[in-house]
């Protein structure tokens, strides 16, 4: 990934790998959504059998035409034909290139909603004429980047069940003290790392919901590149098993695009220091 902290304008995106049943054979599906300062897009790429060639679907959300943001596109997969409908016309933001409430992205194939996003369920199936699919999607992968001078905050299932869990994230690296590092999780501390100096690069697990929780930080760039600038990284791994991530740099390897499954999923977070 390039250094989103010199690409500020170009790089703010949330990126979800699914897996979802789309013209009968389970495959990935890609959705990215990105913005900069002149436009804000949604990209949803849908793999091949043969991982090759994949079809794409974007969708342009300009500032100028996003709150009468409503339509359809199609494409052909495999000869079958699959549909995205889409409505944005009352959807809420709160600083992510996602929507946080009021939207919804339906992914029909077969006379099925395979891939249903947004809190807008009824009205998605009420447009698309369409049935809910019998196997439902998983999401098996989530990076993003956000941005913050010490705060950053994300949301995530974690992997198992449909609810969203509240991340926080909070460093303190000037002052008196020696600098710090907590993460919450909807409002709860999950633990507080001291002595960052120290302990730039590590791991802990925590049990949420009665399930082993991986979390893995790097902030070395936070603390020795330029002043209140660099990008450090969390991982949020949830497994079946207990156990540690490697506390190597080359950690976020683990939480690729290729990794993970309904129980081993991965997120992937870069905080971008603001100066």
């Amino acid at each position: 990934m390039e250094d989103a902290t010199k690409n500020k304008t170009t790089q703010s995106f949330v990126t979800c790998v699914y897996e979802a049943k789309v013209a009968d054979f389970s495959r990935n599906v890609t959705v990215t959504w990105s913005k900069n300062l002149t436009s804000q897009t949604l990209n949803i790429s849908v793999e091949n059998r043969s991982g090759e060639n994949q079809c794409n679907c974007k969708i342009d959300l300009k500032t100028w035409q996003f709150w009468g943001s409503k339509g359809l596109k199609s494409f052909i997969i495999d000869g079958q034909r699959v549909d995205i409908f889409w409505d944005f016309r009352t959807a809420k933001f709160s600083g992510s290139p996602e929507p946080c409430s009021d939207y919804y992205v339906a992914m029909v194939s077969g006379e099925e909603v395979v891939l249903l996003l947004g809190d807008r369920k009824k009205e998605a199936f009420k447009r698309s004429k369409s049935r809910p699919s019998l196997v439902d999607s998983v999401l098996r992968h989530k990076k993003e980047n956000v941005f913050g001078k010490r705060c950053f905050f994300t949301r995530s299932t974690l992997g198992m069940a449909r609810k969203e869990h509240n991340i926080g994230i909070e460093a303190s690296l000037s002052g008196p003290g020696d600098p710090e590092l907590w993460i919450n999780l909807d409002g709860i501390l999950l633990f507080h790392v001291m002595n960052l100096h120290w302990r730039f690069r590590g791991n802990e697990s925590v049990l949420v919901d009665d399930m082993p929780l991986q979390i893995f930080w790097d902030v070395h760039d936070w603390l020795y590149s330029t002043p209140n600038s660099g990008q450090g990284f969390f991982i949020f791994k949830r497994s079946t098993t207990e156990g540690e991530l490697t506390s190597n740099p080359d950690a976020r390897v683990l939480c690729d695009e290729e990794s993970g499954d309904a129980f081993e999923f991965c997120h992937l977070l870069y905080a971008c220091l603001e100066g």
